[in-house]
């Protein structure tokens, strides 16, 4: 039996660059960090001589064309596993609110089914890899900073190169500054999970539009301007970017934010936060603000929303059990 532990992503700022239709024109950049929230797999070898997966649902078939799920469908494909197997999924946080779960699913199964056939692959062939299964096999509209953050893990400043390449830089902090940032750091769920790629389809057209192509370029700066920030310490800056970012973030299209949403900023603002961006695509899932210690009460008091409790992860894709 087999089990891949791999992380959920938080991104803090150049979502959007790492779609095709901007970085093939000109270099995209994000900033994301992996969190203690997990997506697992789980493998083992199926007495009979059939494929059995199962996630909200349980599939029972005798060839890999009948599975009904697309990502689980093609990594078998890819991965050339094609009977005897069960696979069985297990996450933290629901799909669909903003934290990349689709792409840790990928990437953690096909870590699980390379260690299925005793195979070991690096963290760049599996982002590499799920990036093909999730955008040129599944045609999802998606970009790929998701599959590079969770195969890699940690903090990371990510950029997609014009010729399709990308490059993991991590990014360094003094011990004392990580626990600040972690600490300043608040999760609220919102509700009205959402399929990422309703809303990334749209972004995708935006970048037919000179002026939303040009937000996104200045998202990029932004991004740049964060790596800076972060290695030199200085948060009270960090919280002022995230805030700029979402503003900028917010023009990209009419479905990233909402009413409710921007009063949630707004209170949240108010109460003492410097800055925040709802997680992933947008639309709905997880509120994410930059807050001092200080406030936190009284942001809590006033949003009135669940909280995520959380702590930054380092280690990426992980198989945490193998039993031969």
């Amino acid at each position: 039996m087999i089990t891949v532990r791999t992380p959920f992503r938080i991104s803090f700022i150049g979502g959007g660059s790492d779609l095709s239709s901007y970085y093939q024109k000109n270099s995209g950049a994000v900033i994301s960090t992996t969190i203690n929230k997990f997506m697992y797999l789980i493998i083992h070898p199926y007495f009979h001589n059939k494929i059995r997966v199962k996630y909200s649902v349980t599939e029972d078939v005798t060839s890999i064309s009948q599975i009904q799920h697309p990502l689980l469908r093609e990594c078998l494909k890819l991965m050339k596993v094609d009977k005897g197997i069960e696979i069985a999924s297990i996450a933290d946080v629901p799909a669909g609110t903003g934290l990349g779960s689709s792409s840790a699913f990928t990437v953690g199964l096909l870590c699980a089914l390379a260690g299925f056939k005793k195979n070991v692959k690096s963290k760049e062939w599996l982002a590499k890899m799920a990036c093909k299964v999730e955008i040129e096999k599944v045609k999802e509209p998606i970009g790929k900073q998701d599959q590079y953050s969770v195969s890699y893990g940690g903090l990371n400043y990510i950029r997609f190169n014009p010729d399709g390449s990308v490059c993991v830089e991590p990014i360094i902090l003094k011990p004392e500054i990580k626990s600040e940032l972690e600490n300043n750091l608040l999760m609220f769920y919102v509700g009205n999970e959402r399929k990422a790629s309703e809303i990334l389809t749209k972004q995708k057209k935006a970048m037919e539009n000179q002026k939303k192509y040009a937000v996104v370029s200045r998202m990029v700066k932004l991004a740049e301007k964060m790596k800076k920030v972060l290695i030199g310490g200085d948060l009270e800056k960090f919280g002022q970017l995230l805030h700029q970012g979402w503003v900028l973030k917010k023009k990209l299209t009419n479905d990233i934010s909402s009413s409710q949403l921007d009063t949630y900023y707004q209170k949240a603002l108010d109460a003492g936060a410097d800055g925040g961006k709802i997680l992933g695509a947008g639309g709905g899932g997880f509120f994410l603000f930059y807050c001092k210690p200080k406030y936190h009460k009284r942001l809590r008091k006033t949003l009135k929303l669940r909280e995520l409790d959380f702590k930054f992860d380092n280690d990426g894709v992980k198989t945490v059990y193998y039993d031969e």
